[in-house]
Parts: C-alpha cells; structure tokens; sequence
C-alpha cells in the first residue's frame, strides 16, 4: 500500500492490528503514527488505552504485555513502539505477530534500517498486519514533492523556488515541510504562489547566491558571475561546504555530458532522461552550446583532482575559496 492509501483507510475507520512502518525516510512514518495517536481514540479513551514505549527503554515482553491487554471502557487500544529498531531483542516479537489481538493498534517505528525478510518475524509482520517501506526521496524527486505538498494547499511553488528548497534543505522531507508550513502562514491573504522572493524572505536562502545560479552562470560561460558566487561561498563556508559545490557541479556537467549524447533532444524526452524539471531543459541547451563532449569528459576530471586537493591529498594546503576559483578559472576555460 502506498501512503496516500494508508492514510485514506485510516480516515475510513479501516484499521489493521499491525502497522510496520521501516525505511530510511521517517516523514511518512511519523505522518502515519501522528494521524494514529491523534484519530484513532477519543481524549477520554487515550488515558487508559493509548500507550507509547521506546526501543532502547523496552523489551519484547514488555511489548507483548501491552498489545495482549484489552481495552478499558473502548473498543480497541493503540500501543506504539518509537525507535523500534533499538528493541534488543525484536525476533521475539514473532510470538506476538503470527497473532496479534484485533482490539490493538500496534503501531512499530523501525527507522533507518530495512527488515531482514528471512527472519520469522518480518514474515509474520507483514503477513498478520501492514507492513510500509518509507522511502527516502533521491534529490531530483524532491522538487516534485515540494510541488505536490502545496498543490494539496491549492498553491503553487516556481520552480526555482522549489530548487531553492532542495539545495538549502537537502531530501529530509520533515524539514521541507516545517520550512513550507511557515511559508505558507506568512504569506499574504490571497496569495497562491511561492516564488523565490518568498523564500529567500523568509527562509534566508539567497536566491542571488546558490547552486543553481553557480550552474547557469557557468552553463553560459559568464565568467564575472560565477566569481561573484564563489567569493560569496568562500566568505560563508559553514553553509556553502566545498564538497556540495562540487557535488552540485558533477552532477551538473555529468546531465550535460549524457545531454550530448541523447539523440531524441525534445524538452519532454530531455527533462525524463537527466531527471530534471522540464523548466531547466533551456539552461542545458545552453550550455551544451558552450561545452563540447571532450570538454566535459575534462571537466569531470578536474572535478575528481579538485575534490581530492580539498580533502588534503597531494600535500595542498590551500583554501577552499582559492580552490574554488581555480577550479572555476579552469572550467570557464575548457
């Protein structure tokens, strides 16, 4: 099942005695276990019949001992298990799962990790309740998800605000959706649209100064631009780390080499193959006009020497910021 249908069931009353929720991304977890602890029970019958334990703090015993209580004065409790994966010995489990009781919720948080299938007890989770896999988004998903988190509020996010978002805050999905929630207080009665004003307003990211811009001003060989980025970076490297410019600009320049190599150039075909959003299609056309295919297999190397010089191989001692124009020197002249 996927989220969207968990959570349908959930609102319907349609309940299973198990929820085994794992994977490396907690947003969705949390999601469905807050919708639990919130709905399932009234406010009277959460003080007897809701109970939530820790893994570290808990034994499976201890577990089995509360799902296998029946409510009081209710027609079901919820028991939930945070951090699950800390539960020492959570094979023991099984002998709970392969029957578990109709009148509990037992709700199972395993973050960060992914069940081992061949143990009994995984089986019998999956088997005897529901089991979810909470994916973690790779960064090109991540604007798309930004879009589909506002359009549920009826609002719409330009796209290089929604770049913005991902280069500021990365793919943890919690933390995208605090950041949106403030946006979405802050803006004004009637307005249905986060552009990129909006959140360097109010999140603090330069929409002047990032990546991306990095991106288009060496994607179009505007050489006075790209050093105005990089003394930005090299005055703020708490928050602009080497080691994301360079990874920004491999993946940048690895799209562009693939660019140069698809022969079906349609905006559609394009955005689909590097895996972008169709409104960056142009910046790559651009700079595949600037950037032969032997160029780029050049570039990609300097990338390689540059992110070794920065981690100390070679014996350099030289400042990030220094490395960076040199770097950005020698590209602009590829």
């Amino acid at each position: 099942m996927t989220f969207e249908q968990i959570m349908e069931d959930l609102k319907k009353g349609s309940y299973h005695p198990i929820y085994f929720l794992y994977g490396e991304e907690p947003y969705y977890m949390d999601r469905i276990t807050e919708y639990i602890t919130k709905n399932v029970l009234t406010e009277a019958e959460k003080s007897f019949n809701q109970t939530i334990v820790y893994g570290k703090d808990s034994d499976a015993g201890q577990v089995i001992g509360l799902a296998r209580r029946f409510p009081m004065m209710a027609n079901r409790q919820v028991v939930v298990v945070r951090e699950a994966q800390d539960l020492k010995d959570f094979e023991n489990l099984v002998h709970y799962a392969v029957n578990p009781l109709r009148s509990t919720l037992l709700v199972i948080n395993y973050k960060y990790k992914k069940p081992d299938n061949r143990k009994k007890v995984f089986s019998a989770l999956a088997e005897n309740g529901l089991s979810f896999e909470s994916k973690k988004l790779y960064d090109s998903q991540v604007p798309a998800w930004i879009s589909a988190y506002a359009g549920a509020r009826k609002v719409t996010v330009e796209p290089k605000a929604a770049a913005l978002l991902t280069e500021f805050l990365g793919a943890e999905l919690s933390k995208i959706a605090n950041e949106l929630d403030k946006l979405f207080i802050v803006m004004e009665k009637g307005q249905r649209k986060i552009t990129p004003v909006l959140v360097e307003t109010h999140i603090g990211i330069s929409k002047d100064f990032n990546q991306f811009e990095l991106q288009n001003a060496l994607g179009r060989k505007n050489a006075a631009g790209a050093n105005r980025i990089i003394r930005y970076f090299a005055g703020d490297p708490r928050n602009h780390p080497m080691t994301v410019t360079l990874t920004f600009l491999y993946f940048f320049f690895s799209k562009l080499l693939i660019y140069h190599y698809t022969t079906d150039r349609s905006r559609q075909n394009i955005a689909s193959t590097l895996k972008i959003n169709p409104f960056w299609v142009k910046d790559y056309e651009i700079a595949a006009r600037n950037y032969s295919a032997t160029s780029l297999v050049g570039i990609i190397s300097l990338l390689r020497e540059y992110d070794m010089k920065s981690k100390g191989y070679g014996g350099t001692a030289i400042a990030e910021g220094e490395l960076l124009r040199e770097l950005i020197f020698k590209i602009m002249h590829r």
